[in-house]
């Protein structure tokens, strides 16, 4: 090991607990006395030894610092795992913590451990280095009373915005502060509130002083944390006298630490520390696994203040003088009380020696067994190298000497010293017909006989390619290919100037446009496909041959309707009747393409269209002019049926009971839609009940929801519309509903009975499913209304917060004159929201054009913000931030009555739902000692 010091695995993102360790370990006070602190591993080595055949598990925190420590200080390794203090800890080794807030949770956590302990020395340690008091003190101006309040401090939080000295950060942090007006302060001699002045009084300070710069700070405007990249000049002895209520004392503290954040954000970067040997006062700069030794014993912090900030704009670093230093990334500063005793030497105990031994005898075992196995390595590759440099000299094949190919992918694998070589595989350089294929020869490397005898002989594999190997038909065939392409361009431009001629008389042929202006193109691929099919034909190829075949025939049959002129086949495999789709072409030019397609259909201009197609194009015509007939005569009579001014206006089944005459009322889905625009809708021809059946057959709807919610999805017609419906439309399922009621019978027990029956579990499902789909939502509109000056919003008020558009819509139609409605639909009894239909057979109502309006129409101070449903509360409230520029923490949201508090929650749990309007109150800043008193911060 080079250095003196051993560095810290870094688990992941745990580079800040690395950095406290190793302050921590260079506090000498603070190792001896957890050395001190007596452990189950202590017991053993007392005892009968420490058992051999199990490794040492530490059980608590000090014991996990002992060990950690004991290793620090005498292991051999260049760097030690600390997971099982990281582990004991419960930290997640993926997340980056805050640094500050780790080592006040950690020295709280050690303090209380500690103090459990019998030797006064390690029960008092935490407190003896780290613990000082200072006062809070609160002066009337009007007669002079002192309120006190003491306290203890493990280190001082200094601000630093606005200042550039830590001189000037101290000096703020103790600044007397005026309490008026509103913050005035209750005098307990005067009995009232009085003007008074508070601030802190230092009056006792521990030997290492911790000091926080607070580079982490809240923004507002963000609601999320940021950090401060501004200079901060300090120097390496400081001076507390000044600052402390009794000057009597010694207050020279040297600098021993700088931890360090490199990174312009407070949620990511790195951390590495600064920390002074103190038995030997030289720098050491510990950055995880790797320790770096400071040269002639001074702090150099240069180079991390360089990558601090890669921005163009850098603010330039002020000058230093001798003994001072200055940074924008330290964010604690750690100072040791300047004494001239002698450091103190700190000896490992017994027991903790030993477990040290035993891991540097484990690390000395996995080094010999390295050094082992590098030796053999460089044994084999002398061996191997000699190998080479012998076969080398006669890899080459002379002139007229016989002479083998073999892969070259093989032989730079046997060049290759850390795996050893395969037996020589060939078989991805065979044609069709075993041999070598042509393309492949610059894949392949050509040696000599004898070397290729020597490869074969110890490696084996195959097949053996000599000088007959080449496979001469693959080389014909190659060769014809390329004279076809190179052919191909000057065939291009005599067919070019072939169709410019006007043909006269019979002598033409009919060629698809389509084809015509892409022949070039298909005959290329063709030429290509059979290249593909010469190169590609070998079955044992890389055991690949099988599925590239079966890709092959998918991507042809894929292509076969690109085939050459058979884009003017009908699908009776005659000529297509469409002329606009092929032209003619003289016998010159169609016997230049026959060339490339052989197989190509073949049609002379004097050749007569398909006379199937003829047939059906008439009849095609006399059944659109049919069609538009119909659908003319359907108009009519459901006008009639439907929208008759004459007809009495029909309610639900109750009020019409002595108007109509007695039926069974048929249900069926909304099929009309008179609001679209008929030159925008297709023609209706059938009427599909089957969405409303479940798949066992049974309805999925009861009639209290026919009536209601489903209203919009569901008409109930009459007996008599119903037979002119099944006349002029094919339908494919009947579902009726039957009233029954006695003679006198209460209104209420009147039962409705559907054919087919209800399914009740379906129809629960269906109910779950339209629940669930409310919760799990994406990109859906939500409205924010702002709540000004503590007003209550009313629906009389605002009656768009509580009444939905559809709701708005209905109560308009329900208030037309009687001639404008419509009674078979407006069966709901108004005020029921639409409900979202989440069955997948009811994707049929959305495609049929009926019209269900999510409008919202917003009032004053309100805005509308697109959310899912699993997103958390937190995230909305920095969405209403910058929609009302209130700042997260002074929201107080409520949907229907009910406070939104979780922070974490999601907005599916906490039952918003699209549409939703949810109420936001704002809180007033408030001043920050208001109403305090004695109670401090």
């Amino acid at each position: 090991r080079q250095n003196a010091f051993v560095g810290l695995t870094n688990l992941g993102a745990t580079c800040y607990v690395n950095t406290f360790l190793q302050m921590w370990f260079l506090n000498l006070e603070l190792r001896q006395a957890l050395y001190l602190c007596p452990s189950t591993c202590s017991e053993y080595a007392a005892g009968e030894g420490i058992p051999k055949d199990k490794d040492y598990e530490p059980q608590t925190i000090c014991e996990h610092l002992q060990y950690l420590f004991a290793l620090l200080q005498n292991s051999k390794r260049r760097y030690i795992d600390p997971s099982g203090f990281v582990k004991a800890l419960g930290l997640d080794t993926g997340q980056q913590q805050d640094a500050q807030e780790f080592s006040k949770l950690f020295m709280s956590l050690l303090e209380d451990t500690l103090s459990k302990q019998k030797n006064p020395d390690v029960r008092n340690i935490v407190q003896k280095q780290f613990c000082g008091e200072y006062a809070y003190v609160t002066v009337c101006n009007q007669c002079g009373r002192e309120s006190k309040l003491v306290s203890k401090f493990y280190e001082l939080e200094l601000n630093i915005q606005g200042h550039k000295q830590l001189t000037d950060c101290v000096t703020e942090f103790l600044k007397e502060e005026k309490l008026e007006g509103d913050n005035r302060y209750f005098c307990e001699t005067c009995q009232s509130k009085q003007n008074a002045t508070r601030k802190i009084r230092l009056l006792s300070l521990p030997c290492t002083l911790n000091l926080q710069l607070m580079r982490f700070v809240f923004d507002r405007q963000t609601g999320h944390k940021k950090k401060l990249n501004t200079y901060i000049g300090f120097s390496e002895l400081l001076d507390m006298e000044p600052f402390m209520e009794q000057k009597n004392g010694v207050y020279v503290y040297e600098l021993s630490a700088v931890l360090i954040h490199r990174g312009v954000s407070a949620y990511s970067g790195h951390y590495i520390a600064h920390v002074k040997d103190p038995q030997t006062g030289e720098w050491y700069k510990f950055n995880d696994e790797d320790i770096e030794k400071m040269e002639g014993k001074k702090l150099q912090l240069g180079i991390e203040e360089d990558l601090a900030e890669p921005s163009k704009s850098q603010t330039r670093k002020p000058k230093c003088g001798k003994g001072t230093h200055c940074s924008r990334n330290a964010y604690m500063l750690v100072y040791r009380l300047q004494t001239r005793e002698k450091s103190l030497t700190v000896e490992v105990p017994a027991f903790l020696q030993e477990l040290v031994e035993r891991d540097n005898c484990k690390f000395e075992e996995w080094c010999n067994e390295m050094a082992e196995m590098r030796k053999q390595s460089v044994a084999r590759g002398k061996i191997k190298h000699e190998e080479v440099k012998e076969l080398y000299k006669r890899l080459p094949a002379e002139a007229g000497s016989p002479y083998d190919f073999i892969s070259l992918e093989w032989l730079q694998k046997w060049l290759d010293e850390s795996t050893p070589p395969k037996p020589i595989d060939n078989t991805a350089c065979l044609c069709s017909h075993g041999k070598l294929h042509p393309d492949k020869i610059s894949i392949m490397k050509r040696i000599s006989e004898y070397v290729a005898d020597f490869f074969y002989r110890r490696y084996g594999g195959g097949p053996r390619l000599n000088v007959k190997a080449l496979c001469k038909d693959c080389v014909v065939e190659r060769c014809r290919i390329l004279r076809l392409k190179n052919q191909l361009n000057e065939d291009y431009k005599t067919v070019t100037n072939l169709l410019k001629i006007t043909v006269k008389g019979n002598d033409g042929f009919w060629v698809g446009k389509a084809s015509l202006r892409s022949w070039r193109q298909l005959a290329l691929e063709q030429l290509n496909e059979q290249d593909e099919d010469a190169e590609h034909s070998n079955g044992k190829m890389n055991g690949n041959a099988q599925n590239k075949d079966e890709s092959n025939e998918e991507k042809r049959e894929e292509e076969e309707e690109l085939n050459f002129n058979e884009d003017i086949v009908c699908p009776h495999g005659d000529l297509c009747i469409s002329e606009n789709e092929r032209r003619v072409v003289s016998k010159e030019a169609w016997e230049k393409l026959k060339q490339y397609f052989p197989k190509a259909p073949e049609f002379p201009n004097n050749k007569e269209c398909c006379s199937q197609c003829k047939i059906l194009e008439r009849e095609g015509e006399e059944n659109e002019a049919l069609h538009k007939m119909m659908a003319s005569e359907q108009k009519t009579s459901l006008q009639n049926l439907f929208h008759d001014k004459c007809r009495p206006c029909l309610g639900s089944w109750p009020q019409v009971r002595e108007g109509v005459r007695r039926g069974e009322p048929t249900l069926q889905t909304t099929f009309l839609c008179p609001r679209r625009r008929p030159t925008r809708c297709s023609p209706v021809s059938s009427v599909g009940n089957s969405a409303l059946l479940c798949p066992h057959g049974g309805l999925m709807f009861t009639y209290a929801s026919m009536t209601k919610e489903d209203s919009k999805l569901i008409a109930l017609i009459w007996p008599s519309e119903w037979e002119r419906i099944q006349k002029l439309f094919v339908v494919d399922h009947v579902i009726k509903i039957t009233r029954t009621q006695a003679a006198g019978a209460d209104p209420e027990s009147t039962l409705y009975v559907s054919e087919p029956q209800l399914c009740p579990e379906c129809r629960e499902g269906l109910l779950c499913q339209q629940q669930r789909d409310l919760r799990e939502y994406t990109q859906a509109t939500i409205y924010i209304h702002k709540v000004v000056d503590n007003k209550k919003v009313m629906k009389d008020a605002a009656p768009e917060l509580n009444v939905s558009s559809s709701e708005a819509e209905e109560e308009r139609e329900e208030n037309k004159p009687e001639g404008e409605q419509d009674p078979d639909f407006n069966q709901t009894n108004g005020g029921a929201k639409r409900q979202k239909i989440s069955h997948q057979s009811y994707i049929t109502y959305q495609k049929q054009g009926i019209r269900r309006s999510t409008r919202h129409r917003k009032v004053r101070g309100e805005k509308a913000l697109l959310v899912s449903a699993n997103q958390t509360l937190k995230e909305l409230k920095i969405q209403i931030m910058h929609a009302f520029s209130v700042a997260p923490f002074d929201q107080n949201l409520s949907i229907d009555g009910k406070m939104l508090s979780d922070d974490t929650a999601t907005l599916g749990s906490l039952g918003v739902i699209p549409e939703s309007v949810i109420l936001l109150k704002a809180d007033e800043p408030i001043a920050d000692y208001a109403a305090m008193d004695d109670v401090m911060q």
